[in-house]
């Protein structure tokens, strides 16, 4: 099986090669089987690279140490689903993953598109199958083939990095790569319009439900990656601003901007251009994503730092790929122009384009945050590091003012608002927004960044509870149902707003989450078995915390594990005890903490194992090897990161949806007629 998924690389290439061929010049050449040739392709190289994938498990689960990339990755102690997440837990399989999930998605679009959009579908095609064989050129010719052997098979191989032995590891970058991935679809059919100049919003149209579907996986991405932080990095926070964090969240913003800025364009006809160029930023940033983490010229803990051959193949497509937009763009702007013009700035298209603006300065500051320290040892020799204070001091302003639009932009009136539509929309949210601050403030709060996230929430909730409660109670009096059914059915009707709003809902609980991290409170100390350490919450009660000492064993792929058991208890009532261990993996030579977390709706209480007195003697039970030094967090809100991640996930879901009845319009019925759709 593993040759065979070796052989089936080698294949691959040269069949995306001529799919892509055939699928441009069918296109040109208005040659329909050719066009269908090329869709034959991307059928063969879905299934050559599931042979692929197939072959490089197999060689983790049979411990084939004599491949290169299974000696470096694992080793026999690592539990099986680690063996199998293998296939993405390095630089060469991943890769690999990146372009067997390509191929899925391409063929996906084929096949929906196989008896409608028929004019599209060659360069579409094409461009997906020129990307896949970019991927296929840099596995097989920039020494990062994932089947490469060894002069001689070692008897173990190094082992995962332990801090990837996390169960949220094993989702959290196939969900990114599916975001990622899932965005080729959207800019193959922009490029595809661009080509064919069927320029007006039914490439929109068409994709997007793709668009949505990337933009959904980034986000679960993002909020995956920020649990693993939480639970696997022992510092008790979910977000440093790592260059891979950065790398995923800049596709976020710019996709998040284009779902809004195209709305302009469907409703207005505007904005054709800037929604092109975002199409085509947004891909860019899907690959430099990849680039970042796979190239080895910044490194993180995600990063796989093993050559940097494959970073001027990365960076020659990119610029290839830029360079080809914009004179593509160039040579079709007569056809991309506005339809109308924004009337007032007191209106909803410059609320969304403001919207815009905001999102691609956060990018901008973050891709340059990112890319700071390559540009400082390029020019001068040495390396000036930026961190979380320069991201913080710029995105936190530009994301409150987010925020802000977020609520203002699906109320205010398209082309001008009138003084009766602000003010019946807005004063009673600003109301409750200044008096929820107040009230904070009259609590105790003074940090003025999170009084004025708590406002800003308030006044964005109030809106969408409004809009709830109107739409609901109109649909009840006009279809004389019940006030459950109706909010059903209101959200049924219309899928893509009233998930947007329930996304919305999502993100302001994210926003108040993270302003109540500056309410957090922090303990260090060093206890004896039978000792006590209180710690007081400001919700008001008080956690003390009694250390029954350390006890030690064997573990799968561990040598050893120490535990640290605390008993807890809350106003004087116990509650229960916690943990938190100490471990030495087996083929690892630094030890690696794990914490223990009790979780609360309103805060959590956060326990590290800093240090033992004697980490060797307590790895041998030694009684006398039981003093430690631990950190107890009690970190506020942070619980709604979570639940907020989870009601994102629900309006996404809702708003990608198809809705029922849904027809095809007269465009997409006549392109039936001829399943090539290049008729004359």
């Amino acid at each position: 099986m593993i040759l065979l998924g070796e052989f089936a690389l080698w294949i691959a290439l040269p069949v995306s090669v001529m799919g892509a061929v055939l699928a441009f010049l069918g296109g040109v050449k208005r040659r329909g089987d050719w066009v269908l040739s090329g869709e034959m392709s991307v059928y063969a190289v879905f299934f050559l690279l599931i042979l692929t994938s197939a072959g490089i498990i197999v060689a983790f689960l049979t411990d084939r140490f004599d491949y290169w990339y299974v000696a470096n990755y694992s080793n026999r102690e690592l539990p099986t689903y680690f063996k199998v997440a293998g296939l993405w837990a390095g630089q060469r399989g991943s890769l690999v993953f990146w372009a067997l999930l390509l191929s899925l998605f391409s063929v996906v679009a084929t096949v929906s598109n196989r008896h409608k959009n028929r004019e599209f579908m060659p360069y579409v095609v094409g461009v997906l199958l020129t990307i896949t064989g970019f991927f296929l050129l840099v596995l097989l010719f920039a020494d990062v083939n994932p089947f490469e052997r060894m002069p001689f098979a070692p008897a173990d191989g190094r082992g995962l990095n332990p801090q990837l032995q996390n169960y949220w590891m094993t989702i959290h970058p196939p969900t990114l790569y599916l975001g990622f991935t899932a965005f080729t679809v959207p800019f193959a059919f922009a490029i595809s319009a661009l080509l064919n100049g069927r320029l007006d919003t039914r490439w929109i149209i068409i994709t997007r439900r793709w668009i949505l579907l990337s933009w959904f996986f980034l986000a679960n991405g993002i909020i995956f990656g920020m649990r693993w932080a939480y639970e696997e990095l022992g510092w008790g926070g979910f977000w440093f601003w790592d260059p891979v964090e950065n790398a995923s969240l800049l596709p976020w913003l710019t996709a998040t901007a284009f779902l809004h800025s195209i709305q302009i364009q469907e409703n207005r006809g505007m904005l054709k251009i800037w929604n092109m160029g975002l199409v085509v930023t947004t891909f860019l940033l899907t690959i430099f994503a990849t680039f970042l983490t796979r190239s080895g010229l910044i490194e993180s803990v995600h990063t796989f730092a093993e050559n940097t051959k494959i970073a001027f193949l990365f960076l020659g497509f990119m610029g290839s790929i830029a360079a080809l937009c914009i004179m593509l763009i160039v040579w079709r702007k007569p056809l991309l122009k506005s339809e109308s013009q924004i009337e007032s700035y007191l209106s909803r298209e410059s609320a969304f384009l403001f919207n815009n603006v905001l999102f691609l300065a956060a990018a901008f500051a973050v891709l340059f945050g990112t890319l700071f320290p390559l540009i400082t040892e390029g020019i001068t020799g040495q390396t000036i590091t930026v961190g979380p204070p320069y991201f913080n001091r710029i995105n936190l302003p530009l994301g409150l003012a987010l925020l802000a639009l977020m609520g203002i932009g699906p109320v205010i009136s398209w082309r001008k608002a009138s003084r009766r539509n602000l003010v019946k929309n807005f004063r009673m949210p600003i109301v409750v927004g200044l008096l929820v601050a107040l009230w904070f403030y009259m609590m105790g709060a003074r940090q003025v960044m999170p009084l004025v996230t708590f406002g800003i929430s308030s006044f964005v909730l109030t809106i969408i509870m409004v809009e709830f409660v109107k739409g609901t109670k109109a649909r009840s009096r006009i279809e004389g149902e019940g006030h459950f059914v109706a909010f059903l059915h209101l959200i049924g009707r219309n899928r893509r707003r009233w998930g947007g709003y329930i996304v919305h809902v999502g993100v302001v609980l994210v926003f108040t989450a993270f302003a109540g991290a500056a309410f957090d409170r922090e303990l260090i100390t060093t206890l004896e078995p039978g000792e006590s350490v209180t710690i007081e919450s400001p919700l008001g009660h008080e956690y003390n915390l009694t250390y029954q000492g350390l006890s030690s064993a064997r573990g799968d792929n561990l040598a050893a594990k120490t535990t640290a058991l605390i008993a807890v208890s809350e106003d004087g009532h116990p509650v229960g005890t916690m943990t938190a261990e100490k471990r030495l993996y087996l083929t690892w030579q630094a030890p690696v903490t794990e914490v223990g977390i009790r979780s609360k709706f309103l805060e959590d209480l956060y326990l590290i194992l800093e240090s033992v007195s004697d980490l060797n003697g307590a790895f041998l039970n030694d009684p006398k090897a039981q003093r430690a030094t631990f950190e107890i967090q009690i970190n506020i809100l942070v619980g709604w990161i979570w639940y907020g991640g989870l009601v994102i996930s629900l309006g996404g879901v809702i708003t990608m949806w198809p809705s029922r009845g849904r027809q095809l319009n007269s465009d997409q019925k006549n392109s039936h007629r001829d399943p090539s759709g290049l008729t004359a």
